[in-house]
């Protein structure tokens, strides 16, 4: 038996990616009871802020901003769309790409998205100095980045 599955009273250590993962689960059922006034999925918020921030912008471009691959983009942008919060246009510059934008509705929901995205955050840092955060999200960019074997950009 692998010495990564032992128990943990016989000696493993414990493995950070138990934690992310829990941290995870709880964040998106927290992101979820937020989001559901706005008719917004915890599988689509993500979305919807990067294309508020940068518009506009390709679906295949937001794939790669976002490093998530392009059938889950392709989901949550089609629903997103059909809550009237984006729309589609062709690219002038290349027809086979289409450009995102919000429309007035996603304009209008984006302030409220980021509000309950904020009250989830502050839960998350309690009781955690500015510094501490600081490094736990560099030191989780340093584990995506061992894991991914992709360079930051900056």
């Amino acid at each position: 038996m692998s010495e990564h599955w032992i128990q943990p009273d016989k000696g493993a250590t414990e493995s950070h990616g138990q934690y992310i993962s829990a941290i995870y689960r709880h964040m998106q059922i927290l992101i979820s009871a937020e989001l559901a006034p706005y008719r917004v999925g915890s599988g689509q918020y993500i979305f919807l802020m990067a294309i508020a921030f940068q518009q506009p912008i390709t679906q295949k471009a937001l794939s790669e901003k976002l490093l998530i691959d392009k059938t889950t983009t392709a989901k949550a942008i089609t629903k997103l769309e059909a809550e009237g919060y984006l729309r589609r246009e062709a690219d002038p510059a290349d027809n086979r790409y289409q450009l995102l934008y919000l429309t007035e509705s996603g304009r209008e929901v984006v302030p409220k998205v980021q509000e309950a995205l904020s009250r989830v955050k502050n839960k998350t840092r309690k009781g955690i100095t500015n510094e501490e955060y600081d490094l736990f999200v560099d030191l989780l960019k340093t584990v995506l980045r061992n894991l991914s074997k992709q360079e930051e950009k900056k």
